[in-house]
């Protein structure tokens, strides 16, 4: 294989991404005129890095953070947006590499991103801890999004079999909405620092919508 055939060939691949709507807000009967996509949130999770990054001056190689989110997902061209509650960790982290290695074809870098790729679903070193945090908080962030702008609506859940999950159904008794049951849970259930707690923290005590007419956005 020629490498202008495998360029050609691993894009159009991972183009299918563009289209992989997030599971999650699906199984939520999320109510918008387009839903995210597994593309969307890769490059949600670069920007919260960068942010991140940014603001709390984390020690690490940003840019070896910034190509492995860029990656962390791409098994989800062959298997889907699985979740928590479709397979356990780690079935689903055998079925990531299967998939990533069909995926890389015969890149001549294919080692490298795959090695990439372990080290993010291993989370020991620095930058895949930080990368992990990333991952797991941009989802957060999007359900609040979501709920602020009105899209989600939880007495009209038919279907979700989520919603009946024993931890879920606790979360949710004991929050308001949606967004702060799930930033609630988001905090039980990972180990974020105490950078991305504040920030989750911020997020349950405020609104997070930009005001493109405020003064906060620079023209």
């Amino acid at each position: 294989m020629d490498k202008e055939q495998s360029v050609v060939e691993f894009y159009v691949l991972c183009n299918k991404l563009k289209y992989i709507i997030r599971t999650g807000w699906l199984e939520w009967n999320i109510k918008s005129d387009r839903l995210e996509s597994v593309a969307e949130h890769i490059y949600g999770t670069q920007m919260l890095a960068i942010a991140m990054w940014s603001e709390y001056h984390y020690d690490i190689d940003i840019k070896k953070v910034l190509l492995m989110l860029s990656v962390h997902e791409m098994e989800e061209v062959l298997i889907g947006d699985l979740t928590m509650f479709d397979v356990d960790k780690n079935t689903k982290k055998q079925m990531g590499h299967d998939a990533v290695a069909k995926v890389l074809g015969k890149l001549a870098s294919k080692e490298y991103i795959q090695n990439i790729i372990f080290e993010f679903d291993e989370c020991k070193t620095p930058e895949a801890i930080f990368a992990n945090q990333c991952d797991k908080f941009e989802c957060d962030l999007q359900c609040k999004l979501y709920d602020e702008n009105g899209c989600v609506d939880l007495q009209s859940q038919q279907g979700n079999k989520v919603i009946n999950v024993d931890a879920v159904e606790k979360m949710l008794k004991s929050s308001n909405s949606l967004s702060e049951a799930w930033l609630k849970f988001g905090q039980q259930k990972y180990n974020y620092d105490a950078n991305f707690r504040a920030v989750s923290n911020y997020c349950l005590q405020n609104s997070i919508l930009l005001n493109t007419s405020s003064d906060n956005v620079e023209k």
